[in-house]
Order: structure tokens, then C-alpha cells, then sequence
């Protein structure tokens, strides 16, 4: 092999390195964009737990069931009644009910339809479990 084949071959090895770094360079940013999008799509359900008399109910299990796969996420209500749950997928039905020392709430629907990223649901304990 004569030196300027070598010359020649190296110099295809470093333009070919070149253009692989600028292709990855140029595509990268790409990435990014759609997991900030899908993040600022997802979707957070939060309200407060009360009683047949409107006050707050205090470390209510709160369970909030992913109606497509069936898993089910629980939560305690804080001292305060409130719960919150995040990063819910917005493509999702969920199901969302409470309970608290043989009382529960009616069991309510989130539908995908509905186009909020941020629901206030408040839920009321009524009924005893059956």
C-alpha cells in the first residue's frame, strides 16, 4: 500500500467520523423536546376528603385505579384531608375513590376526554362499605 492510499484511506476514516459526530450532534437535541412534551402532558388529580358534614377527613386512604392495566396506586390523606396524585397519563381512564374507618366515598371517573392537567376532585365519605 503506497502512502498516498493510506493518506487517502485516513482521510475517508476522519470525514466519515466527522459526519457521524455532527449527524449525532444535530439529532440529539431532537430527543429531548418529545420527554419535555409528554412531561408537560401528564395529568394531576388532588382534592380534599370530607364528611357527610363537609369538614375534612384526616389520613383518608385515598386509591386511584388505572382502569386500562388495573393498577392501583393508594395515598394517605394528609392531616388536613388533602391528597395529590401526579404523572398521570392523560390517555388513561382512572377510577378514584376513599375510605376511612368503614366509610367510602362513590367511586369517581377520570376520563381521558377530559382535557385538564390539573383536576381538583374533592371526595365525600358517605356510605359504609359493604
Amino acid at each position: 500500500m503506497t502512502q498516498s492510499t493510506k493518506t487517502r484511506k485516513a482521510r475517508q476514516r476522519a470525514l466519515s467520523l466527522l459526519v457521524l459526530a455532527l449527524t449525532l450532534f444535530a439529532i440529539a437535541p431532537l430527543a429531548r423536546p418529545q420527554d419535555a412534551k409528554h412531561e408537560a402532558q401528564l395529568r394531576t388529580v388532588h382534592g380534599v376528603i370530607l364528611d357527610k358534614s363537609e369538614n375534612p377527613v384526616p389520613n383518608a386512604v385515598v386509591f386511584l385505579k388505572n382502569v386500562r392495566n388495573n393498577a392501583v396506586r393508594s395515598s394517605i390523606a394528609d392531616t388536613e384531608g388533602n391528597y395529590r396524585f401526579s404523572g398521570l397519563d392523560p390517555n388513561v381512564d382512572y377510577e378514584i375513590h376513599a375510605e376511612k374507618d368503614g366509610a367510602k366515598s362513590v367511586t369517581r371517573t377520570i376520563s381521558s376526554f377530559d382535557s385538564r392537567k390539573d383536576i381538583n376532585l374533592n371526595l365525600k365519605l358517605d356510605k359504609k362499605k359493604a
